[in-house]
């Protein structure tokens, strides 16, 4: 089976005036397959979330090649960029941040919807079933992020990621924020709606507990570096480095 995802060396290093040089991610190479979850856990400063901002394009990576469904996407810019943003939405860790606090929730969803020329009408339509998938009624579409709880504003992110119907779901600590009960409903929802849709989901937590409930595949990032890898039950429970074991003292 091909590659959904694949990065190839990938390298990012930052450099602050006067201060030396920092490999936020040191040449890393890893795969995700079609339907497949993946997970990268870390502590706080391994890299694992400039690898999320690298794959979907957010940031330059210094080094290295990301291929999105066997196509170079590391240089695109502008118009080449946007089509290949089609294939995958991300859901970050503050929903309540990752939305225009001027604009509805319903117009935050449907943006991606304007952009791509669908009409006003079929617009809120869709809209309204994308909140219903997620678990919200309808009139949510009018309400205001800071209107609603943080559990119901992820929803909300997730519907907004869903809405162009991508193939791969990229979340960075998307539950770090919510409580544990609001935490548990969210990861049934996207466990939910991986099985319905068909997504591949990239996963970036530092919870090794839940990476091992829902994900297919686990990487290990310290300091930048993948030092481990392998399935839920080869990495936690047989772990080869102490740096593992240490993160699966601290949560399980």
């Amino acid at each position: 089976m091909e590659p959904l995802l694949e990065v190839r060396n990938l390298t990012k290093i930052f450099q602050k005036k006067g201060q030396t040089e920092l490999a936020a991610v040191d040449h890393l190479n890893f795969c995700l397959y079609p339907k497949e979850t993946l997970g990268i856990v870390g502590e706080s400063g391994s890299g694992k979330s400039t690898v999320a901002k690298a794959v979907t394009r957010l940031i330059d990576v210094t080094e290295g090649e990301i291929f999105l469904k066997g196509e170079n996407i590391t240089f695109l810019k502008g118009r080449e960029l946007r089509r290949i943003c089609r294939s995958y939405q991300m859901v970050f860790q503050s929903p309540a941040g990752s939305f225009d606090p001027r604009k509805t929730l319903g117009d935050g969803i449907g943006e991606s919807l304007k952009n791509a020329g669908v009409p006003r009408k079929e617009r809120i339509k869709r809209v309204e079933e994308l909140l219903d998938q997620c678990g919200l009624p309808a009139e949510y579409a009018r309400r205001y992020p800071r209107e609603v709880s943080g559990g119901q504003c992820q929803r909300a992110a997730i519907a907004r990621a869903l809405a162009i119907g991508p193939e791969l779901l990229i979340c960075d600590e998307a539950t770090s924020a919510l409580d544990v009960t609001v935490q548990k409903q969210v990861m049934e929802l996207l466990a939910k709606l991986r099985k319905e849709k068909g997504m591949a989901i990239l996963f970036i937590c530092h919870d090794l507990a839940l990476v091992q409930q829902f994900c297919d595949r686990i990487l290990v990032m310290k300091e930048g570096k993948l030092i481990e890898s392998g399935t839920p039950d080869e990495v936690i429970r047989h772990p080869k480095e102490e740096y593992t074991k240490r993160l699966i003292d601290a949560v399980l």
